[in-house]
């Protein structure tokens, strides 16, 4: 017994001092690595660093700097976790190498890095930081002409998941460089970004954004434009765009104070501001904004909020709204505002083909899901200033093999009729010079002469159908209305139809234009339908009391890549026909210059005649158009015109010859001439005609007095027009025209007999002037 008792006494005096020495052994283990971990120079952990991570994305790493651990107790921790102590890691110097074919010799830089890792979650495999500080971070961005670029990175794939996980809550950034040369894009910019003061939330910027953008469009399209284009663009936002402005307005109720807070919170706040200046195709740029916090930019599924007012020569750019998943672009949510000289200049940054237009604002919602190959993207019930006139509705483009498709409908409920001018370069030469053009148009020219841009137009495809409900424009043109369909395909541009409201009826053209050609080859077939000779010419007194209608139809081929050189290369026909209608009688006699007959009515009134039939024939070959046939007839006289128009000189040699029924007296019958060029045509008597006239009467003078009248008595003419032949011919031969680029001479209105000619010779001579009645 005393033996098993001595014997257990002593295992327990061995186990105690084994216990002890273990427990001694460990205190000093724990001791020893403890004091490893702070004496250790961490600098010696640099080279196995290094070559990890180059190893991993491909690329020389490099700390240059002391690599260094502190440790301490964690702010904000309570219990036993409070006398935890963390590490705190900071590197300095730190450098990323750019490919060999980069200019700059390093991708990035940075001063120093410091973080905290919490310890006790390193058990569970994970790597919990609260905060990762960097100071003063420099990357050079830059992708060549060929698109190669030193942003994508080979990184090294592992075969086995990762065992551990990292779970970052914070990073702080103190003001980061950012330099991009983009050969592709034509961009070369150097950004500063640095960390907010305080987050902001989206619908402060939103309304701040909008009053700083109206005020641009005030520059842009002037006090007035702006003012309507805010108005077009509160009646067309969206509940979504109005939702964010409203709440950062201020203007809720008291007792929703709470309400509107917690909204505000809950909205995507700003985290990060940036500055940034450069050129954009040699042109300078300069802006500014707002990104969510880093953080927010990681995480795939949370939109981060996105603000950027950016200008690039004329051009000036604005947006707010989120954009998610960033590092891949996966979905825009922006309202957007854009302000320019002309939307033609849109082409280098959007790759959209847009007209020529005036200056312009415009604003409207951005939406977008972005998908390798498949993006979609749709400006929704924007509102637009485009010169004097105000532009709406929704487009849609969709990226799509071999071309995307810009798709939509645009309204424009008061158009200035001369904002359409520079679509096909007919504005003024201080108008080309505002847009940035540098062609410009010859004085003595009066078709344009500025070139479509048809290299553009095989870069998309286009379905886009646009009204004009009221149009604004020079009292003494009848116009009215207009409605197109654009269709582009290919390079092949057709608007089908082109129509235009006229004198109360329409003028409608089927144009196609093949842009794949050099020249561009250009086809019109033009139908006039029931235009109101009363208000084809409303500033025209002698017009007002005239009735009857003008129809007719036109086809034209032709090539040139200006629209003076298609004018200039045109083919095929033109016909026209009056049909029951009236004139004033005092318009014909002026036209016959009938002088005692204009005297009589000018003093007791003007009558009305009935227009039995009026045609016009005109055959287009080479630019020139020959008036094959071109006759009125009513129940006082018969005018037919003969003649050519030129169109590649732009000159003007026509005949109007009146033939009158009745009897005329104190007449001065004689061939009326237009001549001279576009820009300044003259319209004359025949002197030659008139001066043997003169003369008669002045020899017939000095036999008699009263026999030098009988020169000024002109007898009847009863040979009127086979007014039911002609209108049957008419309407039975339809205009041709040959293919574009092939020259034919059509061989026009086939004349039933009887149909007048000119009895009068033709003249060299220049023009005498006509009294103003006669205009």
């Amino acid at each position: 017994m005393a033996l098993s008792n001595a014997s257990g006494m002593t295992i327990a005096r061995v186990t105690g001092k084994v216990v002890a020495w273990l427990v001694a052994v460990l205190i000093i283990l724990i001791a020893a690595i403890a004091l490893f971990i702070f004496m250790f120079d961490w600098n010696r952990a640099r080279p196995l660093i290094d070559d990890k991570v180059s190893a991993a994305i491909g690329r020389s790493f490099a700390i240059n700097g002391d690599l260094t651990v502190r440790w301490h107790r964690a702010a904000g921790e309570t219990g036993w976790r409070a006398w935890v102590l963390w590490p705190t890691f900071a590197a300095r110097n730190i450098t990323i190498a750019n490919p060999d074919w980069a200019k700059q010799r390093y991708f990035a830089t940075l001063d120093e890095i410091d973080f905290q890792v919490k310890m006790l979650p390193l058990l569970a495999h994970d790597i919990v930081i609260p905060t990762i500080n960097l100071v003063s971070p420099s990357v050079d961005l830059e992708r060549l002409a060929d698109g190669r670029n030193n942003w994508t990175f080979k990184l090294k794939s592992s075969a086995h998941p990762l065992a551990w996980k990292l779970d970052l809550h914070d990073i702080r950034l103190d003001k980061g460089d950012i330099a991009l040369s983009d050969q592709q894009k034509g961009l070369a910019m150097q950004a500063t970004v640095n960390t907010l003061g305080h987050a902001i939330p989206i619908g402060e910027v939103l309304k701040q954004q909008e009053n700083k953008s109206r005020s641009a469009s005030a520059e842009t399209v002037g006090k007035r434009g702006a003012q309507q284009l805010s108005k077009q663009a509160r009646a067309a936002a969206s509940a979504a765009s109005a939702a964010p402005a409203s709440t950062a307005s201020g203007g809720q109720p008291a007792a929703s104070a709470t309400a509107a807070a917690t909204r505000q919170k809950s909205e995507p706040q700003y985290g990060i501001g940036w500055t940034a200046t450069g050129s954009y195709h040699h042109s300078a740029l300069s802006g500014s904004g707002k990104l969510g916090g880093v953080l927010a930019l990681q995480d795939a599924s949370r939109p981060v909020p996105v603000q950027a007012d950016v200008r690039a020569g004329d051009l000036h750019v604005a947006l707010v709204g989120t954009v998610t998943d960033p590092a891949h672009l996966a979905a825009v949510d922006l309202r957007l505002w854009l302000q320019g000289s002309s939307l033609d200049r849109l082409y280098p940054l959007t790759g959209i083909t847009l007209p020529k237009t005036p200056p312009y604002a415009t604003e409207g919602h951005l939406t977008g899901n972005i998908q390798p190959g498949n993006s979609v993207f749709r400006y929704e019930k924007f509102s637009s200033r485009v010169g004097g006139s105000d532009l709406g509705g929704t487009l849609v483009y969709t990226q799509r093999q071999p071309r995307p498709l810009l798709k939509g409908e645009v309204v424009s409920n008061l158009l200035q009729f001369k904002d359409l001018a520079p679509v096909v370069g007919a504005d003024s030469n201080a108008s080309k010079a505002r847009r940035g053009d540098t062609a410009r148009q010859p004085a003595n020219k009066a078709l344009p002469v500025e070139g479509f841009r048809t290299e553009r137009w095989s870069a998309i495809d286009a379905d886009v159908t646009f009204t004009g409900r009221r149009i604004i424009k020079d009292p003494a043109l009848p116009i009215t209305d207009l409605y197109t369909h654009i269709v582009m395909t290919d390079g092949v541009l057709s608007l089908q139809p082109l129509k235009f409201g006229v004198a109360g009826g329409s003028i409608a053209s089927d144009l196609h234009l093949d842009g794949r050609e050099r020249p561009l080859k250009a086809r019109a077939a033009t139908r006039v339908r029931g235009l109101k000779l009363k208000q084809l010419l409303p500033t025209v007194k002698t017009m007002q009391s005239a009735l009857g209608e003008v129809n007719g139809d036109a086809q034209l081929s032709a090539t040139g890549n200006t629209p003076a050189a298609l004018a200039a290369s045109s083919n095929g026909e033109v016909k026209l026909l009056v049909t029951d209608g009236t004139l004033s009688r005092l318009l014909l006699e002026a036209a016959g210059l009938n002088v005692a007959n204009v005297v009589y009515e000018k003093m007791y009134g003007n009558r009305i005649v009935h227009i039995n039939c009026a045609a016009a024939d005109f055959v287009v070959t080479d630019g020139v158009l020959d008036s094959h046939a071109f006759a009125l007839d009513t129940d006082d006289a018969v005018i037919n015109v003969d003649g050519k128009v030129d169109m590649k000189n732009e000159t003007i040699d026509l005949g109007i010859h009146p033939h009158t029924k009745g009897f005329r007296i104190f007449t001065l019958r004689s061939p009326l001439y237009v001549k001279g060029s576009f820009k300044s045509p003259h319209v004359g008597v025949n002197p030659t005609a008139l001066a043997l006239r003169g003369g008669a009467m002045v020899g017939l003078g000095l036999i008699n007095p009263f026999a030098a009248l009988i020169p000024l008595i002109a007898p009847s003419n009863h040979k009127p027009l086979p007014c039911q032949q002609l209108i049957a011919a008419m309407q039975s031969q339809r205009p041709t025209a040959p293919p574009p680029g092939q020259r034919k001479k059509s061989k026009g209105l086939r004349l039933p007999p009887g149909t007048p000619v000119s009895d009068a010779p033709r003249s060299s001579a220049p023009a005498l002037p006509l009294p103003k009645a006669t205009h």
